[in-house]
């Protein structure tokens, strides 16, 4: 089970993350209380052990901003959201080829079925996250989306992308999410928050052993 612990916005959380077992760590590069600049991403990649993925968050942003940004921070993944068109995944994968992890959001919303299939159509992204969004967020809502429902319509089918459940997940609710949606892998922003860019160290422990510990 491959799991990211997003809106990482100090190296102090980033190791602790790092410790517990991560596999990847989330920066967002847009408008939120995680956001971070260039300069604060690139001094926490520094310190952080070379086997980490560090995804970079985008949400309308050109493929060359993009491009720039994962090269000035040594980004190994970038988390592609609304407003970023189908272009810009296939222009990264031409620029960095299989260097960079590309990852493609969609929201649990109408319409989504026919997202998906769009994206599993795309050669040039490697998986896609599933999220639940607010009014006012498209992404660390802190709100879950119908796993049911989810699971019968998209998470349930024999796909060739990989499929990663975020969207209200913590560690008392993951295992089930995990059970339930059988995904590739979860992210969590909220669930392991203590406010809004600072984690919890018992939080991330807690989240990640659940996540391990579920068949």
């Amino acid at each position: 089970m491959w799991v990211k612990i997003c809106g990482t916005t100090n190296l102090e959380d980033a190791l602790l993350a790092a410790d517990a077992g991560a596999d990847a760590i989330g920066f967002v590069f847009a408008e939120s209380p995680r956001k971070v600049d260039t300069g604060q991403a690139r001094a926490i990649i520094e310190g952080l052990p070379v086997a980490i993925e560090t995804i970079g968050v985008f949400v309308e942003a050109g493929a060359g901003e993009i491009a720039e940004i994962a090269r000035e921070c040594g980004l190994t993944g970038v988390q592609l959201h609304s407003g970023i068109g189908a272009d810009a995944s296939r222009r990264l994968r031409v620029e960095f080829g299989g260097e960079l992890r590309i990852l493609r959001v969609l929201h649990y919303e109408a319409g989504v079925v026919g997202k998906l299939k769009e994206c599993v159509e795309d050669s040039s992204i490697d998986g896609v996250l599933v999220d639940s969004r607010t009014a006012a967020a498209v992404g660390g809502t802190g709100v879950r989306f119908d796993w049911e429902e989810a699971r019968q319509k998209i998470f349930s089918g024999n796909l060739t992308t990989r499929l990663i459940a975020a969207g209200g997940l913590n560690a008392e609710n993951v295992g089930d999410a995990i059970r339930l949606l059988q995904p590739w892998g979860v992210d969590v922003v909220t669930g392991v928050e203590a406010k809004p860019g600072k984690k919890d160290p018992l939080k991330i422990r807690a989240f990640i052993e659940a996540a391990r510990a579920t068949k």
